[in-house]
């Protein structure tokens, strides 16, 4: 229970000019007696706050920047209206700093025995699991003098899922996979593509491609067209580690990598292979197996929801034997880790090997665009010493790329806007080579 600023204002109206033409006690008590027995009515009329039923409805998932309304439902059985200011709590990441209190509180009135719906609308600014806190409500009586106050633990998660900003780029990318695939005009071949069918053969076609034993059966030349292979299996591979925590531009490495996995299982999954995730630094932290085409992209993006980067350095040989673990076959395992030297050439070179003998290996790496306009700082001291420096960094970079190449590992490097759309066209180019 509490006291309204109304009711303060009438007792210092009331006390003033007592205080002025007849201060004593007796005065006071006739001013702010009828008062507090006013008080006392309001406070009996308020409707109680204890005996409110509240359930909440609504969305249960948004991605990161978008948003999401969440309902609580004011169930009023009393004989009273309520009339009461509600605050519905929630974690400060769950809405654009400075519009908190415009969002979470709220108005209502609600008849006796009636009930009514307010909605906060959430716009979380952190990816994961956005949990309700209590919701505070005070009830006033008819004449807003007291209240009655109160708090209800109403249970309800937001999960709030990557923004997967490189979607725009799926359709581009779909579109070349229908070439690589046959599906439009353009038909490949190679080792270790599949068969696709069998055509009539026109001038310039390889004659390595017809098919003697189909010419034999019809009066046609006929050519084998190839597709790329379905089924493979791709093991999308997230290091969690301390290096993953860096961040580049407003965000951490390990977002970009996430966007870049997302619009590469997205693909993948379209191109009818087989996709699994495993995050991991020095114990596995999200695992992702056996899902089908129309599962694995909402599973995968569910389970990145709760990763955060771990200020730890990453077990290079445990992440190797869980990869190994995790693809038995020969696969196509995407890392996507940092390029930095000293993890690199202290942790993942000696246990390389393992990787590439089984497997086809593709290292993905989020580069800083700042280092980019670094080196072509000009104009002062300050500015060529940046530049100097820039120009190092980027060239240890390139001697560590160089390094895995050697090992006969493909490598992406690129800005976090240019990371997935170029990790696809990697994906592409291997599959279009056959070497799935």
């Amino acid at each position: 229970m509490a006291l309204t600023g109304r009711a303060a204002l009438l007792a210092a109206l009331g006390s003033l000019p007592v205080g002025i033409w007849d201060p004593s006690w007796t005065g006071i008590l006739a001013v702010n007696g009828p008062l507090a027995v006013a008080c006392a009515c309001d406070f009996a009329l308020a409707a109680p706050v204890r005996r409110l039923g509240l359930t909440r409805s609504g969305d249960t998932s948004a991605r990161l920047g978008d948003t999401a309304d969440v309902t609580l439902t004011v169930t009023n059985p009393s004989n009273r209206p309520l009339r009461a200011h509600l605050r519905d709590a929630w974690p400060p990441s769950s809405w654009q700093q400075g519009t908190e209190s415009a969002a979470s509180r709220h108005s209502v009135t609600v008849p006796a025995g009636e009930r009514r719906r307010v909605t906060t609308r959430l716009r979380p600014t952190r990816r994961g699991d956005r949990q309700a806190d209590r919701v505070t409500i005070r009830s006033y009586g008819p004449l807003g003098l007291f209240s009655r106050q109160g708090s209800h633990r109403v249970p309800w998660t937001v999960r709030v899922l990557p923004p997967f900003t490189s979607r725009k780029h799926l359709p581009s990318k779909l579109s070349r996979l229908r070439e690589l695939d046959g599906r439009t005009s353009v038909l490949t071949r190679g080792e270790g593509t599949e068969f696709d069918s069998l055509r009539e053969y026109v001038p310039g076609d390889d004659t390595r491609s017809i098919d003697w034993r189909a010419t034999a059966r019809q009066s046609a030349v006929a050519v084998r067209t190839w597709r790329p292979e379905r089924d493979r299996h791709l093991l999308l591979v997230l290091d969690t580690g301390r290096t993953s925590a860096g961040r580049v531009g407003d965000a951490p490495r390990l977002d970009a990598s996430m966007d870049a996995a997302l619009l590469l299982a997205a693909l993948a999954s379209r191109a009818g292979d087989r996709v699994d995730l495993l995050a991991y630094d020095r114990r596995v932290r999200a695992l992702v197996q056996g899902r089908t085409a129309g599962d694995v992209l909402p599973a995968v993006v569910n389970t990145m929801a709760n990763l955060e980067p771990e200020l730890v350095e990453t077990d290079a040989r445990g992440l190797t034997a869980m990869a190994l673990r995790s693809a038995p076959r020969r696969s196509l395992i995407v890392l996507l880790t940092a390029l930095d030297a000293a993890p690199i050439e202290e942790g993942l070179l000696p246990v390389l090997p393992q990787l590439t003998q089984r497997h086809t290996v593709l290292v993905a790496s989020v580069a800083d665009p700042h280092i980019s306009r670094m080196a072509k700082a000009r104009g002062n001291t300050d500015a060529v010493y940046e530049a100097a420096a820039a120009a190092q960094a980027q060239a240890e970079r390139d001697r560590t790329a160089g390094q895995l190449r050697r090992h006969g590992v493909t490598v992406v490097d690129a800005t976090p806007d240019e990371l997935a759309p170029a990790l696809a066209d990697a994906y592409l180019e291997l599959k279009a080579a056959g070497r799935l």
